[in-house]
């Protein structure tokens, strides 16, 4: 973790400067992006969809079915598509990130960058970090659009609920704020995946078994870390109660 945090002070520097090499950032942008959409969005879908399955017959015995959409809405924006999407992420890109990098070292592929005199901290990490920061909000975005459209065809279909009743739900509780918390929360992810997954990469020692070791780390470390972080940001967030259900029922 060290590490870690001493990678991301560099970062910072090094972005100061204003060294970004174009043509990485692009192809990481597009393994992050377009490459993780399919299976972001299919995860979102049925993550609804077993939402709603789980909340709506309780909240139509209870008489409150009209609360169905506008909880699937609060539940998915503020916490289960932007840690869902960010352990996708942390799967798929995260552990990608520590076998590339770590092979680049074992090879000693980085040590002829620095002969080259290119800083792998230029031409690796920092396109990999701005990647994840952009990507992983849009992402949780679609991903939040899709949880809906799944809790909707669910709603509809197994407890005969009015799509009006939902979506008119969802609008009444959820506020810009949710949307606007999930972005951060998204983009603060995406860093913390992308330092890990660099970090694992640059410090892997001991050929093929290292780069599976540092691997393996980058993705348990990069998920213990989202826990974490989201915990506090969500207290930073949501500390104060806004009390939208009273009123509904």
């Amino acid at each position: 973790m060290l590490a870690a945090i001493f990678l991301g002070g560099q970062v910072i520097v090094h972005l100061m400067k204003g060294k970004i090499h174009r043509r990485n950032t692009l192809e990481q942008l597009a393994a992050v992006g377009p490459d993780s959409l399919f299976i972001a969005l299919l995860t979102a879908v049925f993550v609804g969809a077993v939402f709603t399955i789980q909340v709506a017959r309780e909240f139509i015995n209870f008489g409150a079915g009209n609360l169905v959409g506008g909880v699937l809405a609060v539940a998915l924006t503020r916490e289960l598509t932007p840690v869902l999407t960010a352990v996708i992420l942390a799967g798929r890109v995260g552990s990608a990130f520590a076998a590339e990098i770590g092979t680049m070292r074992v090879t000693e592929q980085i040590d002829a960058l620095l002969i080259l005199k290119a800083d792998p901290i230029d031409y690796l990490v920092i396109p990999r970090i701005i990647a994840c920061l952009l990507m992983l909000p849009i992402l949780t975005l679609l991903s939040l659009l899709t949880g809906m459209f799944g809790g909707l065809i669910i709603a509809t279909h197994t407890y005969n609920l009015s799509d009006t009743v939902f979506l008119d739900s969802a609008r009444n509780l959820l506020d810009m704020w949710d949307i606007c918390s999930a972005m951060i929360k998204a983009g603060c992810f995406g860093i913390l995946i992308a330092i890990i997954g660099c970090s694992w990469g640059l410090t892997t020692t001991g050929g093929a078994k290292g780069v599976g070791q540092s691997t393996t780390t980058a993705v348990v470390t990069a998920l213990l870390i989202i826990f974490i972080s989201n915990f506090f940001l969500s207290w930073l967030m949501f500390q104060e109660t806004s009390g939208r259900l009273t009123p509904a029922l």
